[in-house]
């Protein structure tokens, strides 16, 4: 039996080691470690990335699957509850390091099971409505530095998306504390509390900053 992390690096940001650095820091034994790298988790599905597929084939019953969250198996809500319950059917246990959920097929109890099953569609729908709402943000403020190329932009912030993406999936769940979530990210505490405060500001403001290639 093995305990494999997963994780999709999609941006120079959500780096490999930090992922892993995470779920070590969690708690987790690693025995070993897939990685897609410059995937969309929006439209590309775990089975149409190489690593995914070869996931896929290497996990066996009494297998764990270790993820940071649901959202580096996918961001989309059918894709991710399909995967989830596949690799249940199959006796492998996905957990997560963001929150420690525990997802597995043993239990027959059908009280157990519709619980355990709205708690998978639940994460799933929350991981799609944060990418819709995350690239929303993100195109209003590439169309307002676009409308003005001397639009000042603010004081440029000091975190990058991975920082930032990191601290609202954590906000959003509502288990951490401003404390605790500044210690992981490696934001101030100050900065936390901004980002919670008016997170699409947040966005709109890395955003118009990416736009400007800073």
């Amino acid at each position: 039996m093995s305990t494999i992390l997963y994780a999709r690096v999609s941006t120079a940001d959500q780096t490999l080691s930090h992922q892993l650095t995470q779920a070590e820091q969690a708690g987790f034994s690693i025995d070993e470690v897939v990685a897609d790298h410059g995937v969309s988790g929006a439209t590309t599905t775990l089975r149409e990335r190489p690593e995914g597929r070869r996931l896929f084939d290497m996990l066996r019953q009494g297998d764990t699957l270790v993820v940071r969250w649901v959202d580096r198996l996918g961001r989309n809500y059918v894709d991710v509850t399909d995967t989830i319950k596949e690799f249940m059917r199959r006796g492998v246990v996905v957990r997560t390091v963001i929150n420690n959920m525990t997802f597995d097929g043993a239990t027959k109890d059908p009280i157990q099971m519709a619980v355990r099953d709205a708690l998978i569609g639940f994460m799933a729908a929350t991981a799609q409505a944060q990418h819709e709402a995350t690239k929303a943000s993100q195109r209003a403020g590439i169309e307002a530095a676009k409308a003005d190329g001397n639009v000042y932009l603010g004081r440029k912030p000091s975190y990058d998306r991975g920082a930032l993406e990191l601290a609202m999936e954590m906000l959003a769940k509502g288990t951490a504390g401003t404390s605790e979530i500044a210690r992981t990210t490696g934001l101030s505490r100050q900065t936390v509390l901004r980002i919670k405060a008016e997170p699409s500001k947040a966005l709109g403001s890395l955003a118009s900053w990416e736009a400007q290639g800073s």
